[in-house]
């Protein structure tokens, strides 16, 4: 695959020009975006998946479900309809998409969860809704200029992060460097546990922030416990067991078990990856599954899985959460 991507080198500049062409358009005003006077806050990142969206999202849920009607909008990814989706009962991963699920799944009693290609009608149907949300979440626009947030919060990874990157197709970004400009905040996940002051001080230095943007650092927690949807395990008391991951990185997740000392065989699928019945047979022969949640939501209906299948959540950690949550919740007051 690297041997591709640097054969493709010849087209980055070409890429880049595009996209960097067409940002330009948008900051102009030569191409339109629409903004409210409602709070719309974007998560996104500037790279080809896996920095953490997902968690993020529901980080922003957790503290704002309680005050706020709260609505998030996603593309819907690999979801088999088309169009505005609102979730409800009957919903799953092919009407909503995994994560967009993983939301419903979790927070259905609280908040709203739709899904559209277009965010600009998505945000105008959920609106017009009877729950009409006070926020809305926005899963990975960030490069849906369309839509102008009134915040943005950018991801990029510890391991990977946006600086050290070129664009696609011999990199991983979506748009240039540069688009970084456009965040209100910028969030590095993934870090280590016991990440230091110097250590922060140099991303500081690489990430140049602008005076008005703010960088905060996240981890990932994981849970000692794994689920199914009627039981709960300890996940220290399991061994030879089949790990299943179908994300854009799996490497955190396979560290994590391993540092258990855990005995078990990994199954490593593409990002989003929709299985098959024969991928599904196979499966059915083992004894014991852990996935991660979002595969989960893929999966568990699946009968022949019933049983067997567990998954472990994680959650995010925010260093400095007080002055990331006194931030959202400022943001948020401006606009109502």
């Amino acid at each position: 695959m690297k041997i591709i991507r640097y054969i493709f080198f010849p087209f980055v500049p070409v890429y880049y020009a595009v996209t960097w062409l067409r940002n330009k358009l948008y900051d102009n005003g030569i191409k339109e975006s629409t903004s409210y006077k409602f709070p719309v806050i974007c998560v996104g990142n500037l790279s080809v998946g896996g920095t953490g969206k997902t968690p993020m999202i529901e980080y922003l849920i957790r503290i704002l479900k309680e005050d706020y009607n709260v609505a998030t909008l996603s593309r819907g990814y690999k979801r088999k309809t088309e169009g505005f989706q609102l979730a409800e009962a009957y919903c799953n991963a092919d009407t909503l998409g995994d994560e967009p699920f993983q939301f419903y799944n979790k927070f259905k009693d609280d908040i709203q969860v739709a899904v559209d290609a277009d965010r600009t009608n998505g945000i105008e149907r959920l609106r017009a809704s009877n729950f009409s949300p006070d926020i809305v979440l926005l899963d990975d626009a960030f490069q849906h200029r369309k839509v102008k947030a009134g915040f943005n919060i950018l991801l990029t990874t510890y391991s990977n992060p946006y600086f050290n990157d070129y664009v696609l197709p011999t990199g991983d970004l979506r748009e240039p460097r540069s688009g970084a400009k456009r965040a209100h905040a910028i969030v590095v996940t993934k870090c280590p546990s016991d990440l230091t002051h110097n250590e922060k001080n140099n991303l500081l230095k690489r990430i140049k922030p602008d005076e008005s943007q703010k960088v905060f650092f996240s981890s990932i927690n994981y849970s000692e416990n794994v689920f199914s949807e009627e039981l709960t395990k300890e996940l220290i008391n399991l061994n030879n067991f089949t790990l299943v991951t179908g994300i854009a990185n799996a490497k955190p997740l396979v560290s994590f078990l391993n540092d258990k000392d855990l005995k078990f065989n990994h199954l490593n699928f593409k990002d989003h990856h929709n299985f098959t019945q024969n991928e599904i047979d196979d499966l059915a022969i083992e004894s014991l599954i852990i996935t991660t949640e979002k595969d989960f939501m893929r999966l568990k209906d699946y009968e022949e899985l019933k049983g067997k299948l567990f998954y472990l959540p994680i959650e995010v950690s925010i260093d400095n959460s007080e002055s990331f949550n006194s931030m959202i919740n400022g943001f948020i007051k401006t606009k109502l």
